[in-house]
């Protein structure tokens, strides 16, 4: 105890760095005709790394100045739309004035410039993939969309994976610790203007958690240049129910702070409808079949906020507070269902109707204090320390209508209480440095703690009066500590470049049930290797390789024993006794023109776990629990790629075809499986209009006939079309998309192995409309470093 104290101590204490004596640059902006170019992008780049050192604007009359200014030696660049860029290389060792920059026109017309923002552009690196969106189409939905279209992510039902696999979901680089309905609430409510680009890492660097085995970054919009903007935002979506949601987003920077914050607000009600068909067995024969409709109803209002405030103390020292806040005072969960339960002869031996309604509130609150100092020789220490404080409660209502074929009827009721309160601690302390100019080192140590206290109270209510069901009355007291320590190597020669890097983890986690005085303990050291190796064969012609190691560790609720009944026959649980899954992942790709990709993988998940509907062939219920498989193995061929059609008509292409196959025992019997599937994205991007003015995206999403532990998944296809229109000056922006335009979205899963025999139907309230508007306010020319960069990236795409 006195350890992890001195840690959490430790870890919250960091020195300030030294301050150095600081200069400034100042100058105007003219074009040819000796008139002053208001708001001029003016970027200050450190001369040995090109990393961003300041930013500003020129005001009214072209002026600039940059304060705060360390004595090295510097990269200025100053550009505004319509002219080209002007660059110089400047030292910086007293107050430095360039006087007057000319900027001449740009022989390339507006319109070409226009296409640059207009639609998203793919880059596809060893690790990752990096999908850039800001000012397109899509980044007038909300960041959910927004994942839809992203190449390789894949969401269904408001679930998010990559490669099979559930990633992890970092803002900024800092961890979103919500569970996968919240995640889905603050991806939904949050529009996705803010958003410059979304990485896909598929072999995370030793940095992040080794429980990350696939990382989704979404890398937001910030201001390099003084001054303030802000929008509004709302859209109206009719799916079976309507939905509507209103956001404003503000960014604010001048000398000395950097603000962003973001306010959205959802109302809204979603349906869901599944089609059950149970097989129950006795004797290896159908003893009954319960044919079984269910309606789901959710109502809801969230609120998030999120707002990210930065502090330059000068060049070398930054102190940000940043934040990810959702309320939910307003959740209702409803779900009727109506079962037909027949014999072995397939006649009727009775109907069951059930009302469940839920009604919950939560709210779940993350804070990050961050602080960054570079030092003279460009290396930097960062400081991290997050928490979040998570409270939880449900009031749940249940009653069980019995209708008999002799006209006689039951019925059974009960209710439950359930509360959580869970907070989380983490603290991260890294430091890089770049060892020569063609290699770095960086290096790091964090800790995490997390505490949940949680309790159900079941209640059987009889003639109105509530009685306690001590056998379905639990509390369940977790606690996990992990201690980390990682480094990571770059190294880069003519023709070669290696990252590597190794991570080493104790976890240490105990559940305790203290009313069954049950105790659950798991203590694991481990060690994680990354290792990314590529080499340009070619002028044309890039091949590399990778190979990671990862932990998935089950998660609070999959280790949390408590029953929630869905109705008197059908169960929600979790096991105590699931134990880890250990990944180990490896790819072979190479990438030609850096248009087109192609890649072999290999995964093989040692004691992988996935929620399973396990049938009680005696009691006839349903149980869905996490279980533990002997292992999973996968490998497949990934090919994409990406190119302009026409002018107007830009394509991003995938498909991956793979296999997977899963080994368990169940029941003292080796059961294995494995089949094969496609997986395949076509997105189309286009702009319209003599001033480009009007885009728009097609995306189609292919998910073949898959394999999800030992149930077998239909196939389906996604279709969204969203389009965008530019009003108002450039300022305001009116969007329309249709989602599911061809109705292929819902899916069967089916059961059959061993004893089990079923089947589920979902229809996915997935097929909807949406309109939206959006306004820019304050110094809309303002933009982040994104518009700076030079059209060549783009102009690979084209050859």
């Amino acid at each position: 105890m006195k350890l992890k104290n001195s840690l959490k101590l430790f870890f919250f204490l960091v020195p300030l760095g030294m301050f150095s004596q600081e200069f400034t640059v100042s100058g105007k902006v003219y074009d040819v005709e000796n008139t002053p170019i208001s708001y001029a992008n003016i970027v200050l780049l450190n001369k040995q790394d090109s990393t961003i050192v300041s930013g500003t604007s020129s005001n009214d009359f072209g002026a600039f100045s940059l304060h705060n200014i360390s004595r090295n030696e510097y990269i200025l660049k100053a550009s505004f739309i319509g002219f080209n860029e002007f660059t110089k290389e400047i030292v910086v060792d007293k107050n430095t004035n360039l006087a007057t920059i000319i900027l001449n026109e740009s022989t390339q017309s507006l319109e070409e410039v226009a296409i640059v923002v207009k639609k998203p552009s793919v880059k596809k690196e060893a690790d990752r993939l990096i999908f850039n969106v800001e000012n397109t189409a899509l980044s007038e939905g909300n960041m959910m969309e927004v994942l839809r279209s992203t190449p390789g992510v894949l969401v269904v039902d408001s679930n998010i994976s990559i490669k099979n696999t559930t990633p992890t979901v970092y803002i900024n680089d800092k961890k979103v610790h919500l569970s996968g309905d919240e995640l889905a609430q603050l991806l939904e409510g949050s529009p996705a203007n803010s958003i410059k680009s979304i990485e896909v890492i598929t072999n995370p660097p030793a940095k992040y958690d080794a429980s990350s085995g696939a990382v989704l970054n979404i890398v937001m919009a910030k201001n390099l240049i003084t001054g303030y903007r802000g929008s509004v935002a709302g859209n109206f979506t009719q799916g079976v129910f309507p939905k509507t949601n209103l956001a404003t987003t503000h960014f604010y920077k001048d000398e000395k702070i950097n603000f962003f914050g973001n306010y959205s607000f959802t109302q809204s009600k979603i349906n869901r409808e599944n089609t059950d068909v149970i097989n129950y067995i006795e004797n290896n024969a159908v003893s009954q079949q319960w044919n079984s409709d269910t309606d789901r109803n959710t109502w809801s209002k969230t609120h998030n906020i999120n707002f990210n405030l930065d502090y330059f103390f000068d060049d070398k020292n930054t102190l940000s507070l940043s934040s990810n806040l959702l309320f939910l005072p307003y959740y209702k969960y409803r779900i009727n269902s109506m079962s037909v339960i027949e014999d072995y002869t397939n006649a009727s031996s009775y109907n069951l109707k059930t009302n469940n309604l839920s009604r919950d509130n939560k709210h779940n609150l993350g804070f990050d204090l961050d602080y960054v100092h570079v030092f003279n020789n460009a290396s930097k220490l960062t400081f991290n320390s997050h928490y979040t404080i998570y409270d939880y409660h449900r009031e749940q209502k249940v009653l069980s209508s019995y209708f008999y074929e002799d006209s006689t009827n039951d019925n059974n009721a009960f209710s439950t209480n359930a509360n959580q309160d869970t907070s989380i601690y983490t603290s991260q302390l890294d430091y890089n440095t770049a060892i020569d100019e063609t290699s770095s080192f960086y290096a790091g140590i964090k800790t995490s703690f997390i505490k949940t206290e949680s309790d159900i109270a079941h209640f059987d209510v009889i003639a109105d009066v509530e009685t306690l069901n001590q056998e379905n009355t639990d509390a369940f007291n977790y606690d996990e500590d992990i201690f980390a320590a990682y480094f990571s190597y770059e190294k880069t020669w003519e023709k070669w470049s290696l990252f590597t890097g190794f991570r080493i983890e104790q976890t240490n986690i105990e559940g305790v049930s203290p009313i069954t005085n049950e105790e659950n303990k798991q203590d694991y050291f481990k060690g994680f290797p990354t290792f990314n190796l590529s080499h340009q064969l070619t002028s044309n012609i890039n091949i590399y390789t990778n190979y990671k190691r990862s932990v998935e560790r089950p998660s609070y609720q999959d280790l949390n024993p408590f029953k929630y009944y869905l109705n008197d026959n059908t169960i929600v649980t979790g096991n105590p006794n699931l134990q880890p899954a250990f990944i180990d992942h490896v790819v072979l790709g190479t990438t030609i023109k850096d248009i087109y990709t192609f890649e072999a993988y290999y995964k093989h998940t040692d004691a992988s776990f996935i929620e399973l509907p396990i049938q009680n062939n005696e009691e006839n219920q349903l149980i869905f629990t996490p279980l533990n498989l002997n292992n999973t193995i996968e490998y497949g061929f990934d090919f994409s790629t990406y190119f302009n059609v026409t002018k107007n008509w830009f394509v991003y292409f995938v498909t991956s075809f793979y296999n997977i196959q899963d080994e368990a025992i169940f029941n003292d019997t080796l059961l294995k499986t494995d089949r094969w599937s496609n997986y395949s994205v076509l997105s189309n991007d286009f702009s319209f209009l003599k001033d480009k003015s009007l885009s728009a995206n097609f995306t189609l999403v292919y998910i073949g006939k898959n394999q999800q532990g030992f149930q077998e998944v239909d196939s389906r296809l996604s279709s969204d079309l969203a389009i965008k229109k530019t009003v108002l000056k450039n300022k305001g922006v009116i969007s329309l998309s249709f989602s599911d335009i061809f109705n292929e979205q819902d899916f069967s899963v089916t059961n059959r192995y061993l004893n089990q025999n079923s089947t589920s139907y979902t229809n996915q309230d997935n097929r909807y409309v949406k309109v939206g508007f959006s306004y820019k306010f304050g110094n809309t020319t303002l933009q982040t470093n994104e518009r700076t960069k030079s059209r060549k990236e783009r102009d690979r795409l084209e050859k």
